[in-house]
């Protein structure tokens, strides 16, 4: 039996798109909301099975990856997440690289050959890696409206993955990934898919919503932003820190996002033209990790924003 695992973003549908549109199979998908990482909890694999794991951090996963192991399940996995200290095991085969510039579809997209790159360059601009896409765009010789085409895909990708649970998003990410795979040409789904027109419908308004916000705190080097409880906040939040952080590449952002259960979600950018830091800020706190560039804090109490603000300045001083 296969298993395929995978964050609801962006990053994590295109690269699971690239390896079934290469390896096709029948497989079990195990998914959510992009701050749902701990997806191998969810996973009753037995000995013989097989699971593939891509865009979220081995960390996150010890203990349940430990246990699938040693049942005999053979597990590949492909992210660029800070992954802890990682196993030892037969059974285990990981691709993994945590720089700056890099995502886990371009770390599939290198393992691939480059075979379906043009999905890679979508989700490259859906993590915010506008460089690493152009880049990696390059060989397949694309009109600027084809690259903004891919952007606007990438980005409303990322978009349908962030919200406190499956009711704030558009689409179910397994949905969205099925609707997806029928899809070999981006191009085609952008024309075509239903799927597509609602969430740029849905990514226009809400973004609309959030450029009305001013930061409660802002300087040279930082801004901090405190977004709502409310539906359209929490889907926003994730691409508003990328769109914040594209238009103001000297300058870190911080997103604070009111929770229905009263603690706050957090999304940190570092700068673009630094991108260090936002990993080892998150992880001082409970609930915290990431990625250099770009990291979260699932669960930040009220009681400790002060806290919080003050290590982010400290972090991201002029």
């Amino acid at each position: 039996m296969l298993f395929d695992a995978f964050n609801g973003d962006a990053d994590g549908l295109c690269a699971l798109h690239q390896l079934r549109l290469a390896e096709p199979a029948v497989a079990t998908l195990v998914t959510g909301v992009k701050r749902d990482i701990g997806l191998l909890r969810k996973i009753d694999a037995q000995a013989g099975d097989h699971v593939l794991a891509l865009d979220i951090a081995v960390e996150k996963n010890a203990g349940p990856l430990a246990a699938l192991l040693e049942k005999g399940v053979k597990v590949r996995w492909f992210d660029h997440h800070n992954p802890g200290l990682l196993p030892t095991h037969p059974n285990f085969q990981a691709t993994i690289d945590t720089s700056a510039d890099t995502c886990t579809s371009l770390l599939v997209d290198r393992f691939l050959g480059g075979k379906f790159r043009i999905w890679a360059v979508t989700a490259a601009f859906g993590d915010n890696l506008h460089e690493s896409a152009r880049r990696a765009a390059e060989p397949l010789v694309l009109s600027m409206p084809q690259l903004d085409r891919l952007r606007a895909l990438g980005e409303c990708l990322n978009y349908n993955g962030y919200g406190e649970n499956l009711a704030d998003l558009h689409f179910h990410p397994a949905d969205l990934y099925r609707s997806l795979s029928a899809y070999a040409d981006p191009f085609a789904f952008i024309e075509e898919a239903p799927e597509f027109k609602t969430l740029s419908q849905g990514y226009a308004a809400d973004m609309a919503q959030a450029a009305a916000t001013q930061p409660s705190e802002a300087r040279a080097s930082g801004a901090v932003f405190s977004l709502p409880d409310a539906a359209w906040a929490r889907r926003v939040s994730g691409v508003y820190a990328n769109n914040l952080a594209t238009a103001n590449p000297n300058r870190a952002h911080a997103l604070l996002t009111r929770s229905p259960r009263g603690h706050y979600v957090v999304s940190v950018r570092a700068p673009l033209a630094n991108q260090r830091g936002a990993d080892e800020l998150c992880q001082r706190f409970a609930t915290g990790g990431g990625r250099r560039a770009a990291a979260g804090i699932n669960v930040l109490p009220e009681a400790r924003i002060p806290d919080f603000i003050a290590a982010f300045f400290a972090t991201y001083s002029s």
